[in-house]
């Protein structure tokens, strides 16, 4: 099982000096990737939206003040030399096709072929309104034929796409992504829409287990949604054991509720020996990565966290 942890690229820790340490010292604890989340801008969030907390509050302070994603993440690029880069996810309808498809191949090559691509429709409407994109109505839509215009950039020689939000012809996108045929996709979202776009288009199904309306926090309910993806996958016409599960985690230990809401024990909830035992139910039924949010007020407290997971949880394993 792969193991990755949340950068916090906005708040307290996102100091260009501390996000720098913070990327490092994970490469060296042994960590396999990091991810980087995405908003360009957010709107006054005194009224709580966030779907994937109990209160509908962002963690950490000031999620706001925040940098833009793939500038970042290539940035990030450069202050490491192994560990694999994560955009998690990085919401496809914020910016045009092409240009993304540019942007993502770019990273692949300046950073020798360690990105992955974590993927999301979005959820919030104010953040469209303001970027001037497709409507919200219409991101799934988008999302789906953007990823396809994605693909067809990055492998084809003179690639050439019509579609309803994104055409091109007689162009040329060099240098491909190091990676072949591209960097791997992984497709976020618990919804059945966010599912189906995994059974079709995704080289990963990458779910956060807190989302309020389709929760994924106990392991009933996450073998259900792993079943739900594979028979999906078939019907796609594709091999499901193509499609892996990597799974979003926001918080652990004893701040949780020993209980989800269907009666089950909430996933990574309770002890670390409670935690070490997830982590192996999670392996036992195909999931092949995980990764923590490791935010924390002071930059100290986020190194013992990261210290502490890798030492006390995925040493154990």
């Amino acid at each position: 099982m792969q193991i990755g942890f949340n950068l916090p690229n906005s708040g307290p820790l996102s100091a260009p000096a501390t996000m720098a340490r913070l990327a490092r010292e994970g490469e060296a604890l042994g960590y396999d990737y990091l991810t980087l989340t995405d908003h360009v801008v957010l709107p006054d969030m005194k009224a709580p939206g966030y779907p994937y907390s109990e209160s509908g509050e962002f963690y950490g302070g000031d999620p706001a003040v925040r940098h833009e994603q793939l500038v970042n993440l290539a940035w990030i690029a450069a202050q490491t030399t192994q560990i694999r880069l994560v955009t998690a996810v990085l919401v496809v309808p914020h910016r045009p096709a092409v240009l993304t498809a540019k942007m993502l191949a770019t990273l692949d090559v300046l950073s020798g072929g360690r990105l992955v691509v974590g993927i999301g429709a979005g959820w919030l409407k104010a953040e469209f309104d303001a970027l001037g994109t497709p409507p919200f109505a219409e991101r799934g839509a988008v999302t789906d034929e953007y990823l396809t215009a994605f693909r067809a950039l990055w492998t084809e020689e003179r690639p050439r796409f019509d579609g309803r939000y994104a055409r091109f012809e007689n162009v040329l996108l060099e240098p491909k992504p190091v990676q072949k045929p591209h960097p791997p996709i992984w497709v976020g979202g618990e919804s059945p829409p966010a599912l189906r776009r995994a059974a079709r288009l995704g080289d990963a199904w990458y779910p956060i287990g807190t989302n309020r309306q389709h929760p994924l926090d106990s392991l009933p309910r996450l073998e259900a949604g792993i079943d739900r993806l594979r028979k999906l996958t078939a019907e796609a016409r594709r091999d499901p054991d193509t499609v892996r599960i990597v799974y979003r985690v926001k918080r652990i230990g004893t701040e949780l509720p020993a209980r989800a809401s269907d009666g089950e024990r909430r996933l990574f909830s309770g002890s670390d020996g409670q935690i070490i035992a997830d982590l192996r139910a999670m392996g036992e039924i195909g999931v092949g990565g995980v990764d923590f949010d490791i935010e924390r007020p002071e930059p100290e407290a986020a190194l013992r966290e990261m210290s502490r997971i890798q030492h006390d949880l995925v040493r154990r394993l």
